[in-house]
């Protein structure tokens, strides 16, 4: 990632900006991180990522609640759609 200080992006801003255009530009300030400057497109993408990776993981703990649940009178409810489902092929 190529970086920059704020007193270089007041001095040469657009090389800063065509580079961000291409990649994603870390500036600077007193030699600490302080922003990141990126083009829309890389920016929408990584939101979009970031999305897609936040659903997966939340399907995947609602799947792993679904498996470790068990609801109360399941076995009741079970034998009440079997003999539901058998009234329903006698009448056929």
């Amino acid at each position: 990632m190529q970086r920059f200080s704020v007193q270089e992006i007041q001095e040469t801003n657009s090389e800063v900006l065509n580079r961000a255009a291409v990649e994603p530009v870390l500036l600077t300030e007193e030699s600490q991180k302080s922003y990141v400057i990126m083009s829309v497109e890389n920016y929408e993408k990584l939101m979009d990522r970031l999305t897609q990776l936040e659903d997966l993981i939340l399907g995947q703990q609602a799947q792993s609640a679904l498996s470790n649940s068990q609801m109360v009178g399941t076995e009741n409810f079970m034998a009440e759609l079997k003999r539901l489902a058998a009234l329903d092929n006698d009448s056929l």
